[in-house]
């Protein structure tokens, strides 16, 4: 489907063959055992036990690898599809750049986990500067990043990577394939939350790793079975349903998004915007050259934590809720989970409301917010 365009591509990504009388989605198939041959056993048949096989599973595969331009595995959260790809990939003695400052539990997981099990762990900010990658067995970026939206060149990275032979994974959960392939810009794997905007109903917690590269995905399929890593049958086919509106759902994400960095960029009342789309932003041009859209998500700082309590007090259409990329508009005051982050500082999530409904409730809760303490940038 690569000369498709993107709304067609996920209406119909890993739907399977048509046949007269069956859905065009299978229902979930909820099974831990399946019959065996009992001649052949398991070679029969590509089902033999739920924890590496499942049908369901299978199609969601399929689909996400059809959007990213290499072959998928799911995994049952974010979390999971990283540590696993950093379990699978990491020896004793190897050394891992990991970005400063992108996701925390990464962060937290490398420094406690890996650094007991030997591996020496560097963080590079997402921006930049990057050290010489000589002697590094993995690079993991994760761009545009979270929650502080910097953009890496994925390109760049990956020619350098190759000439030090490294490895290049690239974190694509805020972009989505939609945004960004990585794959297609050198990138040696990808690896992504699908909880976020992928699937974007905030009803369920997906990972996947997605590569060209046979040798690297069966060793992380042979860790998935090993750890039971798997979503069950019932996630995996919500997050297929799902995948049929992800281009509809990014698009007005994008145009709120949009529309509302240029209404916080003329606020004086608002500090530390960042929104990559926008000309002024630091990202622009990285992400301008390398991405196909902008991500419905922006951060800004409201001064300190009080004025965000009573910006998200006074909003009709904002919840206060982690996480991002789903219908409903959200922001996270950061800080609180113990992002390095100042005490004002929000990630703001776009959600698929109106947007001069949207623009309209952030003007009057920003109004209503009255004025904050010194802002911090994030």
């Amino acid at each position: 489907m690569a000369d498709q365009h993107d709304g067609t591509r996920c209406v119909h990504a890993g739907l399977p063959e048509p046949v007269p009388g069956e859905p065009f989605l299978p229902g979930p198939v909820f099974a831990a055992p399946y019959h065996l041959d009992p001649w052949q056993g398991p070679a029969a048949a590509p089902n033999g036990y739920g924890r590496p096989d499942n049908p369901t599973r299978r199609l969601l595969e399929a689909a996400i690898g059809d959007l990213e331009g290499g072959d998928c595995r799911v995994f049952a959260s974010g979390q999971a599809a990283i540590t696993g790809l950093l379990l699978t990939v990491l020896r004793p003695g190897d050394t891992v750049l990991l970005p400063a400052d992108g996701y925390y539990s990464v962060r937290s997981f490398a420094t406690g986990t890996l650094e007991e099990l030997g591996v020496r762990v560097r963080f590079v900010p997402t921006a930049g500067p990057y050290p010489s990658l000589d002697g590094v067995r993995l690079v993991l970026v994760e761009t545009p990043a979270n929650p502080g939206l910097d953009v890496a060149d994925v390109s760049a990275l990956a020619a350098e990577a190759r000439a030090a032979g490294a490895l290049l994974a690239v974190d694509n959960t805020t972009a989505t394939p939609l945004g960004q392939r990585p794959l297609d810009l050198g990138a040696d794997l990808v690896v992504a939350s699908g909880t976020k905007a992928l699937t974007g109903h905030s009803d369920l917690l997906l990972g996947y790793l997605a590569g060209r590269s046979a040798e690297l995905l069966d060793k992380v399929t042979g860790w998935r079975s090993a750890t039971g890593a798997v979503p069950g049958a019932f996630d995996a086919w919500l997050a297929h349903r799902s995948l049929a509106t992800l281009d509809l759902r990014l698009a007005r994400q994008t145009a709120n998004a949009e529309a509302l960095a240029r209404l916080l960029a003329d606020r004086p009342d608002v500090t530390g915007l960042r929104w990559p789309g926008l000309p002024g932003d630091p990202a622009y041009r990285v992400a301008s050259a390398q991405m196909r859209r902008i991500p419905g998500v922006l951060s800004f700082d409201l001064g300190d934590a009080e004025r965000v309590a009573r910006f998200l007090d006074a909003a009709k259409l904002v919840f206060a809720a982690t996480s991002f990329g789903g219908l409903h508009t959200t922001a996270d005051r950061r800080a609180q989970w113990g992002d390095a982050t100042g005490p004002g500082f929000v990630r703001f999530s776009c959600g698929v409301e109106d947007t001069v409904d949207l623009v309209a409730d952030v003007t009057a809760a920003l109004d209503a917010a009255g004025p904050g303490g010194t802002a911090t940038a994030g």
